[in-house]
Protein backbone atom coordinates (compact mmCIF):
# COMPACT_ATOMS: atom_id res chain seq x y z
CA UNK A 1 0.00 0.00 0.00
CA UNK A 2 1.28 3.53 -1.18
CA UNK A 3 1.81 5.76 2.17
CA UNK A 4 -0.94 8.26 0.63
CA UNK A 5 -3.11 5.26 0.45
CA UNK A 6 -2.42 4.68 4.42
CA UNK A 7 -5.31 5.15 6.70
CA UNK A 8 -3.33 6.66 8.85
CA UNK A 9 -0.16 8.50 9.54
CA UNK A 10 1.82 9.33 12.85
CA UNK A 11 4.51 11.90 13.02
CA UNK A 12 6.44 13.57 16.12
CA UNK A 13 5.29 16.99 16.49
CA UNK A 14 6.05 19.55 19.65
CA UNK A 15 3.58 20.47 22.22
CA UNK A 16 4.32 23.42 25.03
CA UNK A 17 2.63 21.32 28.14
CA UNK A 18 1.66 22.70 31.41
CA UNK A 19 3.41 20.86 34.40
CA UNK A 20 1.62 20.62 38.07
CA UNK A 21 3.88 19.76 40.59
CA UNK A 22 1.23 18.43 43.32
CA UNK A 23 2.93 18.81 46.89
CA UNK A 24 0.21 17.93 49.37
CA UNK A 25 -2.90 17.12 47.45
CA UNK A 26 -4.39 16.31 50.92
CA UNK A 27 -4.48 20.11 51.69
CA UNK A 28 -8.01 21.88 52.12
CA UNK A 29 -6.79 25.05 50.02
CA UNK A 30 -5.16 23.38 47.32
CA UNK A 31 -8.10 23.10 44.36
CA UNK A 32 -9.46 26.91 45.91
CA UNK A 33 -5.66 28.68 45.29
CA UNK A 34 -5.93 26.42 41.91
CA UNK A 35 -9.11 27.91 40.97
CA UNK A 36 -8.26 31.52 41.83
CA UNK A 37 -5.40 30.87 39.68
CA UNK A 38 -7.20 29.80 36.71
CA UNK A 39 -9.55 32.77 37.04
CA UNK A 40 -6.42 35.00 36.35
CA UNK A 41 -6.45 33.63 33.05
CA UNK A 42 -9.19 31.19 31.63
CA UNK A 43 -8.62 31.73 28.44
CA UNK A 44 -4.99 30.39 28.84
CA UNK A 45 -5.46 27.45 31.11
CA UNK A 46 -9.39 26.47 29.59
CA UNK A 47 -9.00 22.93 28.52
CA UNK A 48 -5.26 23.01 28.66
CA UNK A 49 -3.35 19.61 28.94
CA UNK A 50 -1.67 19.08 32.15
CA UNK A 51 1.30 16.50 33.16
CA UNK A 52 1.39 15.66 36.93
CA UNK A 53 4.55 15.88 38.92
CA UNK A 54 4.22 13.92 42.18
CA UNK A 55 7.73 13.84 42.81
CA UNK A 56 7.09 16.32 45.99
CA UNK A 57 5.04 13.31 47.61
CA UNK A 58 5.84 12.00 50.59
CA UNK A 59 6.85 7.95 50.18
CA UNK A 60 3.67 6.14 50.65
CA UNK A 61 1.05 9.06 50.57
CA UNK A 62 -1.43 7.91 48.75
CA UNK A 63 -2.96 8.94 45.65
CA UNK A 64 -6.41 8.31 44.40
CA UNK A 65 -5.44 9.63 40.27
CA UNK A 66 -8.99 9.32 39.20
CA UNK A 67 -10.67 11.67 41.83
CA UNK A 68 -7.85 13.91 41.49
CA UNK A 69 -7.75 14.20 37.70
CA UNK A 70 -12.12 14.48 37.80
CA UNK A 71 -11.30 17.37 40.17
CA UNK A 72 -8.88 18.71 37.24
CA UNK A 73 -11.50 19.04 34.46
CA UNK A 74 -14.33 20.70 37.18
CA UNK A 75 -11.60 23.13 36.10
CA UNK A 76 -11.13 22.83 32.84
CA UNK A 77 -7.42 21.05 33.13
CA UNK A 78 -7.02 17.99 31.63
CA UNK A 79 -4.49 15.75 32.74
CA UNK A 80 -2.81 13.69 30.39
CA UNK A 81 0.28 11.72 31.65
CA UNK A 82 2.63 11.44 35.21
CA UNK A 83 6.24 13.04 35.05
CA UNK A 84 8.72 11.21 37.27
CA UNK A 85 7.25 9.72 40.56
CA UNK A 86 7.76 6.32 42.08
CA UNK A 87 7.03 2.88 40.37
CA UNK A 88 4.29 2.66 42.27
CA UNK A 89 2.58 5.59 40.96
CA UNK A 90 3.43 5.34 37.35
CA UNK A 91 1.84 2.41 37.17
CA UNK A 92 -1.50 3.63 38.67
CA UNK A 93 -1.34 6.42 36.72
CA UNK A 94 -0.97 3.56 33.83
CA UNK A 95 -3.76 1.66 35.24
CA UNK A 96 -5.83 5.15 35.14
CA UNK A 97 -5.47 5.42 31.43
CA UNK A 98 -2.36 8.69 31.77
CA UNK A 99 0.46 8.52 29.80
CA UNK A 100 4.28 8.46 31.50
CA UNK A 101 5.78 11.16 29.82
CA UNK A 102 9.28 11.27 29.79
CA UNK A 103 11.14 14.43 32.05
CA UNK A 104 12.24 17.73 29.17
CA UNK A 105 14.78 18.31 27.80
CA UNK A 106 17.31 20.83 30.57
CA UNK A 107 15.21 20.35 33.73
CA UNK A 108 16.34 19.29 37.05
CA UNK A 109 19.13 16.88 37.51
CA UNK A 110 21.87 15.45 39.65
CA UNK A 111 24.67 18.40 41.03
CA UNK A 112 27.31 18.27 38.82
CA UNK A 113 30.44 16.09 39.97
CA UNK A 114 33.79 16.32 39.58
CA UNK A 115 34.93 14.93 35.94
CA UNK A 116 36.83 12.44 37.17
CA UNK A 117 34.65 11.04 40.27
CA UNK A 118 32.02 10.96 37.32
CA UNK A 119 34.35 8.55 35.18
CA UNK A 120 35.55 6.44 38.03
CA UNK A 121 31.78 5.77 38.65
CA UNK A 122 30.85 5.26 35.40
CA UNK A 123 33.62 2.77 34.71
CA UNK A 124 33.43 0.62 38.19
CA UNK A 125 29.86 0.50 37.46
CA UNK A 126 30.48 -1.00 33.89
CA UNK A 127 33.04 -3.33 35.82
CA UNK A 128 31.03 -4.46 38.42
CA UNK A 129 33.44 -3.16 40.85
CA UNK A 130 36.15 -6.36 39.74
CA UNK A 131 38.86 -4.27 38.09
CA UNK A 132 42.45 -5.57 37.34
CA UNK A 133 44.06 -6.85 40.65
CA UNK A 134 47.39 -5.79 39.52
CA UNK A 135 46.57 -2.36 39.27
CA UNK A 136 46.69 -1.73 42.85
CA UNK A 137 50.71 -2.68 42.47
CA UNK A 138 51.50 0.34 40.47
CA UNK A 139 52.52 3.63 41.74
CA UNK A 140 50.34 6.20 42.04
CA UNK A 141 50.56 8.65 39.31
CA UNK A 142 49.71 12.63 40.53
CA UNK A 143 46.61 14.12 39.20
CA UNK A 144 46.49 15.62 35.81
CA UNK A 145 44.44 18.88 35.47
CA UNK A 146 41.24 18.09 33.47
CA UNK A 147 41.56 18.87 29.93
CA UNK A 148 39.37 22.29 28.80
CA UNK A 149 35.64 22.13 28.18
CA UNK A 150 35.01 22.47 24.52
CA UNK A 151 33.46 25.68 23.06
CA UNK A 152 29.78 25.54 23.35
CA UNK A 153 28.12 25.32 20.02
CA UNK A 154 26.89 28.49 18.22
CA UNK A 155 23.13 28.52 18.91
CA UNK A 156 21.02 29.31 16.01
CA UNK A 157 18.01 31.14 14.90
CA UNK A 158 15.07 31.08 13.48
CA UNK A 159 13.43 33.87 11.23
CA UNK A 160 10.16 34.71 10.81
CA UNK A 161 9.38 37.63 8.10
CA UNK A 162 5.68 37.53 8.53
CA UNK A 163 3.14 38.34 10.98
CA UNK A 164 2.53 35.28 13.10
CA UNK A 165 -1.91 34.76 12.85
CA UNK A 166 -4.08 33.47 15.89
CA UNK A 167 -3.91 29.94 16.03
CA UNK A 168 -0.19 29.43 14.97
CA UNK A 169 2.97 27.99 16.85
CA UNK A 170 6.43 28.63 15.96
CA UNK A 171 8.96 26.40 17.48
CA UNK A 172 13.08 27.81 17.72
CA UNK A 173 14.19 23.90 18.37
CA UNK A 174 17.61 24.60 19.96
CA UNK A 175 18.05 28.35 19.47
CA UNK A 176 16.46 31.45 19.04
CA UNK A 177 13.54 32.86 17.87
CA UNK A 178 13.32 35.99 15.95
CA UNK A 179 9.75 37.31 14.52
CA UNK A 180 9.87 40.45 11.95
CA UNK A 181 6.27 41.62 12.74
CA UNK A 182 3.28 41.37 15.08
CA UNK A 183 2.32 38.45 16.74
CA UNK A 184 -1.67 38.27 16.92
CA UNK A 185 -3.69 36.92 19.57
CA UNK A 186 -4.07 33.38 20.37
CA UNK A 187 -0.34 32.56 18.62
CA UNK A 188 1.98 31.13 20.38
CA UNK A 189 6.31 31.93 20.08
CA UNK A 190 8.45 28.77 22.29
CA UNK A 191 11.97 28.47 21.64
CA UNK A 192 14.62 26.65 23.68
CA UNK A 193 16.51 29.78 23.73
CA UNK A 194 15.64 33.41 23.68
CA UNK A 195 12.70 35.41 22.03
CA UNK A 196 12.79 38.69 20.16
CA UNK A 197 9.61 39.80 18.72
CA UNK A 198 10.12 43.50 16.24
CA UNK A 199 6.60 44.04 16.87
CA UNK A 200 3.42 43.90 18.87
CA UNK A 201 3.49 40.54 21.05
CA UNK A 202 -0.28 39.70 21.57
CA UNK A 203 -0.10 36.40 22.06
CA UNK A 204 2.44 33.60 24.26
CA UNK A 205 5.19 33.58 23.96
CA UNK A 206 7.76 30.88 26.29
CA UNK A 207 11.40 31.09 25.78
CA UNK A 208 14.36 28.80 27.64
CA UNK A 209 11.91 26.02 27.12
CA UNK A 210 14.58 23.40 27.46
CA UNK A 211 15.25 24.66 31.18
CA UNK A 212 17.79 27.76 29.97
CA UNK A 213 17.34 30.12 32.18
CA UNK A 214 19.31 32.62 30.86
CA UNK A 215 16.84 33.05 27.57
CA UNK A 216 15.04 36.14 28.13
CA UNK A 217 11.93 37.87 25.46
CA UNK A 218 12.18 41.24 24.10
CA UNK A 219 9.45 42.82 22.05
CA UNK A 220 8.75 46.68 20.90
CA UNK A 221 5.40 46.20 22.71
CA UNK A 222 3.78 44.20 25.34
CA UNK A 223 0.39 42.91 24.70
CA UNK A 224 1.15 39.32 25.55
CA UNK A 225 -1.20 37.14 27.04
CA UNK A 226 1.42 35.09 28.65
CA UNK A 227 4.91 34.77 28.69
CA UNK A 228 7.25 32.43 29.93
CA UNK A 229 11.44 32.03 31.24
CA UNK A 230 12.27 28.43 31.49
CA UNK A 231 8.88 27.42 33.20
CA UNK A 232 8.13 30.58 35.12
CA UNK A 233 5.35 32.18 33.65
CA UNK A 234 3.37 35.62 34.31
CA UNK A 235 -0.30 36.01 32.52
CA UNK A 236 -1.48 39.60 31.11
CA UNK A 237 -3.22 40.09 34.02
CA UNK A 238 0.02 39.97 36.47
CA UNK A 239 1.51 42.24 34.41
CA UNK A 240 2.24 45.71 35.57
CA UNK A 241 0.06 47.96 33.59
CA UNK A 242 2.62 50.66 33.42
CA UNK A 243 4.08 48.04 31.26
CA UNK A 244 1.70 47.93 28.61
CA UNK A 245 2.58 48.50 24.66
CA UNK A 246 6.11 49.42 25.78
CA UNK A 247 9.17 48.10 24.32
CA UNK A 248 10.61 45.36 27.71
CA UNK A 249 12.48 42.72 28.14
CA UNK A 250 11.77 39.59 30.00
CA UNK A 251 14.25 37.95 31.86
CA UNK A 252 14.82 35.48 35.52
CA UNK A 253 16.76 37.02 38.26
CA UNK A 254 16.76 34.90 41.63
CA UNK A 255 14.18 32.66 40.81
CA UNK A 256 11.96 35.63 39.89
CA UNK A 257 10.14 36.73 36.03
CA UNK A 258 11.16 40.54 35.41
CA UNK A 259 9.88 42.64 33.27
CA UNK A 260 11.74 45.77 32.68
CA UNK A 261 11.47 48.63 30.47
CA UNK A 262 13.62 49.23 27.50
CA UNK A 263 15.28 52.39 27.01
CA UNK A 264 15.45 53.67 23.48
Amino acid sequence: MAYRDAPFQMRGSTFTLMVLKVGDPRNPNFFPVLAGKIAQAPNFFRNAPVVLDLDDLPAGAPFDFAQFTGLLRNLGLICIGLQGGTRELQDAALAAGLAVVPPARGGASEPIRPLADSGRSAAQGALGGGGPPAAAAQPQQPPQPAPPPPPAPSRGSLIVTEPIRSGRQIYAEGGDLIVIGAVSPGAELVADGSIHVYGALRGRALAGVGGDRSARIFCHSLEAELVSIAGLYRVSEDMDKSLRRRQVQIYLDNGFLHIDPVAV
